[in-house]
């Protein structure tokens, strides 16, 4: 790889990819809560079926976020999942 072909990230790899400033902050925020999420899931040692519990919805719901299936969740999703857990999620905006 050579210097040309090296580019400083703008600190969003989604904005990098090209998505509008807003959407690639929604694309952002997503990645990260449903990565929290599926660490929460590993370091709570929980089966899918005991996530499912948790999170009130179908193991095959657990199973497509464990998976990285993100298309499939919404940010309210998300962090309605994470309040199941008894997660606090916060946004902050900053100028």
């Amino acid at each position: 790889m050579t210097e040309s072909n090296i580019h400083p990230s703008s600190g969003n790899v989604f904005v990098d990819l090209g998505f509008s400033e807003g959407e690639a902050a929604v694309l952002a925020l997503r990645a990260d809560l449903m990565g929290r999420l599926r660490l929460l899931v590993q370091q709570e040692g929980w089966t899918q079926e005991q996530a499912a519990k948790r999170f009130g919805v179908t193991q095959s719901r657990v199973s497509d976020l464990v998976r990285g299936k993100w298309e499939k969740f919404s940010l309210d999703m998300l962090i309605t999942l994470a309040a199941r857990a008894g997660q606090k999620v916060a946004i902050e905006m900053h100028a």
